[in-house]
């Protein structure tokens, strides 16, 4: 095809033929199938892999396969048109969104799926987003045009409306549903047809009764591009089109700066379309030599590391699974060179590690390499404690990469063994579960004593419990699953004095503070600027040193180690802003540890004496039922304490989007199920924290 002519004429670093990318989407969108497909053409698998049959590549775990959804993120590897492709099938799932995220991290590129008949889905607009935080470029596929109600058209205006972004249609459909049978490529004006039974397609001349049609349209693709860039546009001026050497080149930088997003289409399941999504990757997709240096610090000060063999080595752990035969660690190479049998430096933790084995990963099938360059996604045996979000390098040039942040948990269930010689066992399979889940938390309830697991949602749990009880062949109980509930200042207090006076013999301990609480709303703070993380921010407005800076900050240290409990029910504390307007110091008995002290214990007063609020995880939940049975999902919904925000009309079918209580959530699958005999379906996406009504709060 021209864009293979085209890319030849690159430079020839082979760092400019390795594409580092994922599949993102809504669930059920088709991102397992489109994976099998471009392993099938590319020669990887040499049989196409069913996600109904359980026999995909990617879909390897046992969980995966019984439940037809991907849970874990899988990496593969491909080669097409004399490229490497470094392909991560991600989770569609909201419960498993830390697993895209951890993806994200380490990636260059995106390929978006979305459904032909459903267009932008909740999930899917989730993920565009996590990409748009990490700069990640994308193009579209909207696939399953071979399902009746499928139309790309819709498909496309939901891409604009609901992203926000511009779409570049590059394809036009040829035939509907059942008789859709290829495209027109747009760029070159030439059909592209799938004949039944064949894997390629065969180039045509543009059928008659579509040739207007696609004049239009190449028209509507050079007008949007000329809009965006400067070389198209002056071409476009001078001639009144866009050749195509320059609307490609055009294409592919747009596409690298988000400024538009390259939209193809086809039916990953009847295999047409996946070609020139293969070629698509390989013009418009960055390579690691097109995205800026990785950047990290060392002591504080920025420094970059050039995706270049020849740099010193650095990496990012993005994942750990542990096997049957050994500890498996997922890195992404950024710089340098690694080979079997380095010593390197896991720079957070500053502990040396061995690497003991380099092996490239075809989800659950390995394959030795003796060595791994910058640019590189492979696994690594040998490292007995990176986890992910690690950074690994070399000795001699030390230097931390920022980590994915893992999400808070929402939702807890209680885990116990049912035979108490059982109970350790349980502990250091929870141990593993997190150290391979940074998402999932484990703490020990101080109440009751028992042992709390923590994750992003209800089939989150459900599947972190069965994975224990399949791989170490545990027998264990669990809870009722209970939501993680969060604290907040409504109105805050001014002045509240604090003295900490301690003097037990030997050296005392003298502190004397005090504090402001405000809520974050009140101040028009977010919570994420100086001084502040997500949900706290603390500042000092004492004057003349009448609180040492070195105290100040102890202080600020006591105030978070106070926010972990608030009281109402002892959750954590979130959305509020701690002033230090005041203290005194003694000559001789103040310390740091004695001003972290009266810190947390003058906040516990300060938040006693304000009036708090609790609030509950809320989240957006898309439901889509007959039209028949929209009055009873409605009603339910209420009963819920679900507010509905909107209802469309689709083909028969009503999409009713709520927002709903997620302790209301749990067990709404089989209400839902049985209110529409089987035929209802809903997603969730959680949406932050609102107050809780009083029923809901516990006793002050």
């Amino acid at each position: 095809m021209a864009v293979r002519t085209e890319l030849h004429r690159r430079p020839t670093n082979p760092l400019n033929h390795v594409r580092n990318l994922g599949i993102l989407a809504h669930v059920d969108a088709g991102k397992t199938t489109v994976t099998e497909r471009i392993l099938y053409l590319t020669g990887a698998v040499h049989k196409r892999g069913e996600v109904h049959d359980g026999t995909t590549v990617t879909d390897f775990d046992p969980q995966e396969r019984d439940r037809g959804i991907t849970i874990f993120a899988a990496a593969v590897s491909c080669a097409w048109d004399g490229h490497r492709i470094n392909l991560i099938d991600t989770p569609g799932h909201v419960d498993f969104s830390d697993e895209v995220e951890r993806s994200l991290r380490v990636l260059d590129g995106a390929i978006a799926v979305f459904d032909a008949v459903a267009g932008v889905e909740p999930q899917s607009e989730s993920v565009w987003r996590q990409a748009d935080r990490h700069g990640v470029p994308r193009i579209a596929f909207v696939n399953k045009l071979d399902r009746a109600g499928a139309d790309l058209d819709a498909a496309v205006a939901s891409i604009r409306d609901r992203l926000h972004t511009v779409p570049l249609v590059v394809q036009l459909p040829i035939g509907a549903e059942e008789g859709f049978t290829g495209v027109v490529d747009l760029l070159r004006m030439r059909a592209l047809v799938w004949a039944d039974g064949h894997d390629t397609f065969e180039e045509e001349e543009v059928p008659d009764g579509l040739r207007d049609e696609a004049r239009r349209r190449r028209r509507l693709l050079d007008e949007a591009v000329a809009e965006l860039h400067p070389a198209a546009l002056e071409e476009f001026c001078a001639r009144s089109t866009v050749s195509e050497p320059t609307l490609t080149a055009a294409l592919r930088d747009l596409t690298r700066t988000g400024e538009g997003v390259v939209v193809l289409c086809g039916s990953a399941y009847r295999n047409r379309g996946i070609e020139p999504l293969l070629d698509a990757v390989v013009a418009y997709l960055p390579s690691p030599l097109d995205v800026p240096p990785v950047r990290g610090t060392l002591d504080d000060a920025v420094q970059e590391r050039p995706a270049d063999p020849a740099a010193p080595f650095a990496a990012l752990v993005f994942k750990v699974n542990s096997t049957a035969t050994g500890r498996l660690t997922c890195l992404r190479v950024y710089s340098g060179t690694i080979r079997k049998g380095d010593t390197v430096l896991d720079a957070g933790a500053r502990r040396r590690e061995r690497i003991g084995r380099i092996l490239r990963v075809q989800a659950g099938r390995h394959s030795d390499v003796d060595t791994a360059v910058a640019g590189d996604i492979v696994a690594v045996i040998g490292l007995k404690s990176a986890r992910a979000g690690a950074t690994l390098c070399t000795p001699a040039a030390p230097l931390v990469l920022e980590p994915p942040a893992p999400a808070d948990p929402v939702v807890s269930v209680a885990v116990e063994a049912r035979r108490s010689t059982d109970t350790e066992r349980l502990v250091t399979a929870l141990a593993r579960l997190v150290e391979e889940d940074p998402s999932l938390t484990v703490r020990t309830d101080p109440e009751t004593g028992q042992t709390v697991l923590s994750g992003m949602g209800e089939l989150h749990l459900e599947v972190a419990v069965e994975k224990i009880r399949r791989a170490h062949e545990l027998d264990i109980g669990v809870g009722r699953p209970q939501v993680a509930y969060r604290e907040t200042v409504a109105r805050g207090v001014s002045g509240l004095v604090y003295r900490h006076v301690k003097q037990d013999g030997g050296a005392g301990q003298f502190a004397h503070v005090v504090l402001d609480t405000e809520p974050l709303e009140a101040t028009g703070d977010t919570g994420t600027g100086s001084g502040g993380d997500a949900g706290f921010v603390f500042r000092s407005t004492v004057v003349g040193g009448r609180v040492p800076q070195e105290y100040v900050r102890a202080v600020e240290a006591g105030c978070r180690d106070a926010l972990a409990e608030g009281p109402l029910g002892g959750h954590p504390v979130t959305g509020v802003r701690v002033t230090l307007t005041d203290g005194a110091t003694h000559s001789k008995d103040s310390s740091e540890m004695a001003f972290r002290a009266a810190a947390r214990f003058a906040l516990r007063e300060a938040l006693r004496a304000s009036a708090m609020v609790l609030l509950e995880p809320v989240a957006e939940v898309t439901v889509t039922v007959p039209d028949d049975a929209v009055g009873g999902v409605l009603g339910d919904l209420a009963a819920r304490r679900g507010r509905v925000s909107g209802s469309t009309a689709r083909a028969g079918t009503a999409v009713i989007t709520a927002t709903v209580p997620l302790a209301e959530l749990f067990g709404y699958a089989t209400r839902l199920r049985s209110r529409t005999h089987g035929r209802g379906t809903f997603t969730t996406r959680p949406t932050g924290y609102a107050p809780a009504p009083d029923p809901v709060s516990p006793a002050r």
